[in-house]
């Protein structure tokens, strides 16, 4: 069905219908609902270049996807764009990924803005003073910050408290009896990784103990990575009697190194690790059960389209959208007392 026979059906105007579908407000809410009734009923679908004219949008939310990480494996990426296209599949918005070579991720946002293929687009991973944000700020492309940046520029962001995450996370260890505590973590260029080295650190100044620079090293988030630090630590005499680590797939790795090191999880070693609530990385299926900072990145996908149609659909002012997210704390069989020496 076309917008014309819609029309002729409910005995309105083309222009009536069409406000009414695009949301204008002075369109009613007994004529907007009727309309929008009608179009169900008849599996109506407006067509794409004229809902563009008549809106003045692209219905399209960008994202730079880098082609030197395979983030298409990366279980968190994808959980995240699930989130997002759930919620943009409400609105019939499409998701558009731009891939761009390394060092040139710069040159692709300003080929999105420049080409008006989409309405606002998705920062994620930022550093501490992030360049993307003044580009897209100068830009003029609306954007949403999935983390947190130090930037001056005004800008929209949602964030978990990483930080107050990863110092709950070590006072409990240190309430356990655990001193030599282990921190593996995600790369500190990126703020959320730097606010869990400062959770981290403080929790253990609190308490009036000496963070031991041997016991915390960075990396790229992989279960390899997890092996690798892990099992460097647990050469060390005395070794570690608890760790924290960023995320599940790394956790994967400590818990390798762990098990090749003869140790018992939870007896000789404690761990407690970042979920971001992957299905198939599940903490209560493991043996044993893992102890976790836990918070959905499906269900922050989600908020970043609902704030990102906040901004393009509703003018809503991108510096007013500062969201801090808690993280809970979940204790299962992981972590146990320290050990006596």
């Amino acid at each position: 069905m076309r917008l014309k026979e819609l029309a002729l059906h409910l005995g309105l105007s083309q222009t009536t219908v069409s406000r009414a579908l695009n949301g204008y407000p002075e369109v009613n809410e007994e004529t907007r609902q009727r309309v929008l009734d009608a179009a169900r009923r008849y599996d109506y679908r407006p067509n794409a270049s004229a809902r563009r004219l008549a809106t003045g949008r692209n219905n399209a939310i960008g994202i730079v996807l880098p082609t030197d990480r395979n983030l298409l494996l990366d279980p968190n990426y994808i959980e995240f764009q699930a989130g997002l296209g759930e919620r943009l599949m409400k609105d019939e918005i499409d998701i558009v990924l731009s891939p761009s070579r390394a060092g040139d991720e710069m040159a692709t946002y300003r080929r999105m803005a420049i080409s008006s293929r989409v309405d606002a687009v998705i920062v994620s991973s930022p550093t501490f003073n992030d360049p993307r944000i003044s580009l897209l700020t100068e830009l003029g492309l609306p954007f949403v910050v999935h983390g947190r940046s130090e930037s001056p520029i005004p800008h929209a962001w949602l964030d978990i408290d990483n930080e107050g995450a990863f110092r709950h996370a070590t006072q409990h260890l240190l309430d356990l009896g655990h001193r030599r505590i282990g921190l593996i973590n995600g790369e500190t260029r990126h703020t959320f990784a730097a606010h869990r080295e400062h959770g981290f650190r403080k929790a253990l100044a609190e308490h009036g103990v000496a963070a031991e620079e041997s016991l915390i090293a960075e990396g790229v988030m992989t279960d390899e990575t997890g092996y690798r630090i892990t099992a460097r630590f647990l050469a060390q005499t005395p070794r570690p009697t608890a760790l924290l680590v960023s995320s599940m797939m790394m956790s994967l790795g400590t818990l390798r190194a762990i098990r090749s090191a003869g140790l018992e999880l939870g007896r000789d070693i404690s761990l407690i690790a970042h979920d971001d609530v992957i299905p198939f990385l599940n903490p209560d299926a493991m043996v044993p059960t893992m102890s976790t900072t836990r918070s959905s990145i499906r269900a922050a996908g989600t908020r970043v389209a609902e704030l990102l149609m906040e901004i393009i659909a509703d003018g809503r002012a991108p510096a007013s959208i500062h969201e801090l997210w808690p993280v809970d704390l979940v204790i299962r069989r992981s972590t146990g007392p320290a050990p006596r020496d």
